[in-house]
């Protein structure tokens, strides 16, 4: 498989805004394990190897563990994620997944125990950013695999 076309030169104007989006979420102040997790785990839902390239080695580079990574498809199996992770993983898979379901009351009420209303919108916005990076990808065939993580973030 071989990429497509190279959306960053196709549309800079349109690569702005993306990062625009990418850079709120970064800088809201959510933390930086929490959204690596939640963009790992939406990325596999949605099957964007060169996101989970990219987020599972940027979450190893901030820390993250390999069992945790691992474990991450199965988190409601597992005791490894703490109450606030297994909020914002249900919210992140509920809003990834609209298209088979509305997102629960039930995951709104878990979330909002967790997040504040700030919170959780820049984690929805989080979310989406995920999501337009992996259909991105996905549509354009990004190759995998060459990622390199920079240099740890706070």
């Amino acid at each position: 498989m071989s990429q497509r076309l190279n959306y960053q030169k196709a549309s800079p104007d349109g690569l702005a805004a993306m990062l625009g989006l990418e850079q709120h979420a970064r800088r809201s102040g959510l933390e930086h394990s929490l959204l690596e997790l939640v963009k790992t785990r939406v990325s596999q839902i949605n099957g964007c190897a060169y996101c989970l390239d990219m987020h599972t080695k940027d979450a190893r580079a901030a820390g993250e563990t390999e069992q945790r990574l691992y474990l991450l498809p199965a988190w409601r199996e597992t005791g490894l994620y703490t109450p606030r992770e297994r909020a914002a993983l249900a919210w992140a898979e509920a809003v990834t997944r609209l298209t088979d379901q509305h997102v629960p009351d039930a995951v709104y009420d878990e979330a909002r125990r967790h997040f504040d209303e700030k919170a959780l919108v820049d984690l929805t916005l989080a979310v989406i950013a995920i999501n337009g990076w992996n259909r991105l990808s996905i549509a354009f065939q990004v190759e995998a695999g060459s990622y390199q993580p920079p240099k740890a973030r706070p």
